[in-house]
Protein backbone atom coordinates (compact mmCIF):
# COMPACT_ATOMS: atom_id res chain seq x y z
CA UNK A 1 0.00 0.00 0.00
CA UNK A 2 3.41 2.45 0.83
CA UNK A 3 3.98 2.85 -2.95
CA UNK A 4 0.71 3.25 -4.15
CA UNK A 5 0.64 6.76 -6.28
CA UNK A 6 -3.16 9.03 -5.77
CA UNK A 7 -4.09 11.33 -8.10
CA UNK A 8 -7.17 13.05 -8.13
CA UNK A 9 -9.04 15.48 -10.24
CA UNK A 10 -11.12 18.13 -9.07
CA UNK A 11 -12.82 20.19 -12.22
CA UNK A 12 -14.27 24.00 -10.80
CA UNK A 13 -16.80 25.10 -13.51
CA UNK A 14 -17.73 28.81 -13.28
CA UNK A 15 -18.75 29.05 -16.94
CA UNK A 16 -21.92 30.49 -16.27
CA UNK A 17 -20.52 33.19 -14.17
CA UNK A 18 -17.60 34.20 -16.43
CA UNK A 19 -19.75 34.31 -19.51
CA UNK A 20 -22.06 37.10 -17.62
CA UNK A 21 -18.84 38.98 -17.49
CA UNK A 22 -18.84 38.76 -13.08
CA UNK A 23 -16.23 36.23 -12.47
CA UNK A 24 -12.63 36.63 -13.44
CA UNK A 25 -11.45 32.91 -14.32
CA UNK A 26 -7.45 33.69 -14.23
CA UNK A 27 -7.43 35.83 -11.01
CA UNK A 28 -9.71 32.88 -9.34
CA UNK A 29 -6.40 30.62 -10.83
CA UNK A 30 -3.66 32.97 -9.26
CA UNK A 31 -5.38 32.90 -6.03
CA UNK A 32 -5.57 29.48 -5.92
CA UNK A 33 -1.72 29.23 -6.89
CA UNK A 34 -1.12 31.05 -4.15
CA UNK A 35 -3.73 29.69 -1.46
CA UNK A 36 -3.63 26.22 -1.80
CA UNK A 37 -1.08 24.78 0.92
CA UNK A 38 1.11 21.60 0.16
CA UNK A 39 2.12 20.18 4.12
CA UNK A 40 1.07 23.01 5.70
CA UNK A 41 2.76 25.58 3.73
CA UNK A 42 1.37 27.99 0.54
CA UNK A 43 3.44 28.50 -2.58
CA UNK A 44 4.95 24.66 -2.34
CA UNK A 45 2.96 23.29 -4.97
CA UNK A 46 5.74 22.05 -6.83
CA UNK A 47 5.08 18.52 -9.23
CA UNK A 48 2.14 17.76 -6.66
CA UNK A 49 -0.61 20.02 -7.27
CA UNK A 50 -1.04 21.37 -11.12
CA UNK A 51 -3.96 23.82 -11.76
CA UNK A 52 -4.83 24.70 -15.16
CA UNK A 53 -7.63 26.25 -16.94
CA UNK A 54 -10.25 24.05 -19.24
CA UNK A 55 -12.04 26.12 -21.98
CA UNK A 56 -14.04 28.95 -20.91
CA UNK A 57 -14.76 29.19 -17.56
CA UNK A 58 -12.99 26.11 -15.97
CA UNK A 59 -10.28 25.03 -13.83
CA UNK A 60 -8.79 21.87 -13.42
CA UNK A 61 -6.28 20.77 -10.41
CA UNK A 62 -4.76 17.44 -10.77
CA UNK A 63 -3.38 16.95 -7.26
CA UNK A 64 -0.91 13.80 -6.89
CA UNK A 65 -1.11 13.70 -3.13
CA UNK A 66 -3.85 13.41 -0.01
CA UNK A 67 -6.35 16.95 -1.34
CA UNK A 68 -9.66 17.12 0.06
CA UNK A 69 -12.47 18.47 -2.43
CA UNK A 70 -13.79 20.02 0.62
CA UNK A 71 -10.99 22.42 0.73
CA UNK A 72 -11.29 23.43 -2.65
CA UNK A 73 -14.71 24.63 -2.16
CA UNK A 74 -13.66 26.01 1.11
CA UNK A 75 -11.07 28.25 -1.19
CA UNK A 76 -13.77 29.06 -3.66
CA UNK A 77 -16.09 30.79 -1.14
CA UNK A 78 -13.05 32.38 0.23
CA UNK A 79 -12.39 34.16 -3.04
CA UNK A 80 -15.97 35.16 -3.49
CA UNK A 81 -16.25 36.57 -0.54
CA UNK A 82 -13.09 38.40 -1.34
CA UNK A 83 -14.93 39.82 -4.92
CA UNK A 84 -17.86 40.14 -2.62
CA UNK A 85 -19.53 37.91 -5.06
CA UNK A 86 -21.14 35.46 -2.19
CA UNK A 87 -24.54 37.27 -2.00
CA UNK A 88 -24.83 36.11 -5.80
CA UNK A 89 -23.10 33.07 -6.35
CA UNK A 90 -22.55 29.59 -4.49
CA UNK A 91 -20.48 26.65 -4.96
CA UNK A 92 -22.44 23.45 -5.82
CA UNK A 93 -21.21 20.07 -6.21
CA UNK A 94 -22.35 18.52 -9.51
CA UNK A 95 -21.10 15.04 -9.22
CA UNK A 96 -17.57 13.40 -7.45
CA UNK A 97 -14.96 15.82 -7.67
CA UNK A 98 -16.96 18.45 -9.89
CA UNK A 99 -17.86 21.83 -8.43
CA UNK A 100 -19.89 24.42 -10.40
CA UNK A 101 -20.96 28.07 -9.29
CA UNK A 102 -24.21 29.15 -9.92
CA UNK A 103 -26.40 31.89 -8.99
CA UNK A 104 -28.84 32.27 -6.05
CA UNK A 105 -32.06 33.27 -7.68
CA UNK A 106 -32.35 30.76 -10.37
CA UNK A 107 -35.91 29.77 -11.12
CA UNK A 108 -36.09 25.77 -10.28
CA UNK A 109 -38.30 24.13 -12.56
CA UNK A 110 -38.71 21.45 -9.59
CA UNK A 111 -41.87 22.45 -7.83
CA UNK A 112 -41.26 25.35 -5.21
CA UNK A 113 -42.77 25.45 -1.51
CA UNK A 114 -46.18 26.73 -1.26
CA UNK A 115 -46.16 29.87 1.04
CA UNK A 116 -48.98 30.27 3.03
Amino acid sequence: KKGQKITKKYIIDASQPTNDKIFDITAFEKFLHDRIKVDGRTGNLGDTIQISQQGAGKIEVIAHQEFSGRYLKYLTKKFLKKQQLRDWLRVVSTSKGVYELRFFNVVNDEAEEDED
